[in-house]
């Protein structure tokens, strides 16, 4: 049963270092997944708030002896002070996302707690090998040096599926470039903001370089388009990047956007199949956090010659997941992260039934869970790439098995999609892996299991987003480029 953590009721936003009051008495709900019970409440950030936390992320940029101006060393410092905060707070960090999103306690604990003090860590780290300035020979005479400096004020909003993890994403490497930062999490998971809050202002983060205002999606859009802001990061839905981007380019304004995907797990007709033994990566591919993640393959795409044994390795695997309360370590699927986005999931799972696909396992809710936001594990087979279900995000625990005839038939099926962000290829030879890895028109993807990597660039194409985060090229955009001719 989900219990309460403490200090989830607050009446106050971190802006400029301290606890401030809000603009207004508009506050935020919360409400557990697992249990439909009211576990807190936060303020609803306005306008006005968004012009506090702007304006103390300008001054804490503009000092002269601030953030944007500290050696490396000292930002790096900072930095890892602000990762031994996190890591005191990391057990009820996790506790925090699970009881909102539904995210099984036993993924929020690795990701939710721990990730963000491996980022925190890979940055600072970054900062001890990093030039910010370098010297070239002028091509027609003399000296030019090109330098790297911070880009300013960022405005970074956070998705709920992975609140604390993708945060991150966009903070810790705008720390490390020397930026200062207004983070708008979403209004689904605003718990952890707090708890996160309480941890910036335990370290050695100085006053203003971060500022958190919990809002919904008009004040995170009067956050893009603020004059003080120099660029936008952001997470979320691929209709709302596209607004964030219309805007961002009527304002010249720097931006990456990490949107939605649709990707494809291409299982060669050499594949393994025995789930004893791809079972853990299988489902990191396609199932994790409840199918509430971005990159997850949800087409599965299986050779004719091998058909019926993949539905049938698809259905046993659906139907082996423990399905429960997110609190509960063994649970392996939780609930959807709110009423609305279990509506939608079970919207799409009518429109696959409807527009012809066969239903093998799930398609229902859990018998005996009666409480909370859930959705059975779903195998959809005999599915036509063309469909509602192979072509739109459902960001729910639902795959869909696509039949290919040969590999060039299977490259072309996985291209076939608005989207490209992420996607793996299953088969006895990595060699012929990497191969056909190749021709997916990708951002990432994975050989036999799908695993981000925290030092390597994260991304997509097509209508999965612009730009990329992780790894060192992640510090560029942050970062403005100023050459001088000596």
């Amino acid at each position: 049963m989900t219990t309460l953590t403490s200090n989830t009721f607050h009446d106050r936003l971190f802006i400029g270092g301290e606890w401030v009051k809000p603009s207004s008495g508009a506050t935020i709900e919360v409400t557990s997944a697992s249990t439909e019970e009211v576990i807190g409440s936060v303020p609803d950030g306005q306008e006005a708030d968004i012009d506090a936390a702007v304006a103390a992320a300008r001054r804490a940029f503009d000092d002269p002896q601030g953030w944007s101006h500290w050696e490396p060393a000292r930002r790096a410092a900072a930095m890892e002070s602000l990762a031994t905060e996190l890591e005191k707070r990391g057990q009820e960090m996790a506790q925090l996302v699970s009881m909102q999103n539904g995210m099984p306690i036993a993924m929020s604990v690795p990701l939710e707690a721990g990730f963000p003090l491996v980022l925190l860590r890979y940055y600072a780290g970054l900062l001890a090998t990093e030039s910010f300035e370098d010297e070239r020979p002028h091509l027609l005479g003399g000296t030019t040096i090109v330098r790297r400096e911070p880009i300013g004020v960022v405005g970074a909003i956070a998705p709920w599926n992975y609140p604390q993890a993708l945060a991150a994403f966009k903070y810790a490497p705008a720390l490390a470039a020397g930026c200062t930062i207004v983070l708008k999490p979403s209004p689904e998971t605003v718990l952890d903001a707090f708890l996160f809050a309480a941890a910036v202002e335990a370290s050695d983060i100085p006053a203003g370089v971060l500022n958190i205002v919990p809002a919904g999606r008009e004040v995170g859009a009067y956050l893009v388009q603020h004059r003080d802001i120099d660029k936008v990061a952001f997470t979320g839905s691929t209709a709302a990047g596209r607004q964030i981007a219309e805007t961002c380019g009527r304002l010249l304004r720097p931006v990456t956007l990490e949107l939605g995907g649709k990707s494809a797990a291409i299982i060669l007709d050499d594949a393994e199949l025995d789930l004893a033994k791809i079972g853990e990566d299988l489902f990191g591919a396609t199932l994790a956090n409840n199918g509430q993640t971005c990159y997850l393959g949800t087409r599965i795409l299986a050779p004719r010659s091998r058909y019926s044994d993949v539905v049938d390795t698809m259905s046993a695997f659906a139907s082996s997941l423990a399905v429960g309360d997110a609190l509960d370590p063994t649970t392996q699927i939780g609930p959807m992260a709110s009423r609305t986005h279990r509506e939608r999931v079970e919207g799409y799972i009518a429109k696959g039934s409807g527009e012809g696909a066969r239903l093998v396992t799930g398609g229902g809710r859990p018998e005996k869970l009666d409480k909370g936001w859930f959705v059975s594990p779903t195998i959809f087979a005999d599915v036509d790439n063309n469909s509602t279900i192979a072509q739109e995000e459902i960001f729910g625990p639902v795959l869909s098995v696509i039949p290919y005839d040969d590999v060039d038939d299977a490259v072309r099926i996985a291209n076939d999609s608005d989207y490209g962000l992420g996607g793996s290829v299953w088969t006895a030879d990595p060699e012929r892996g990497k191969a056909v890895a190749r021709r997916v028109r990708t951002g990432t993807i994975g050989i036999n299991r799908y695993m981000v990597d925290p030092g390597a660039p994260f991304g997509g194409v097509k209508a999965s987003g612009i730009g990329r985060e992780l790894g060192p090229d992640a510090l560029r955009p942050y970062q403005a480029t100023k050459t001088m001719f000596v």
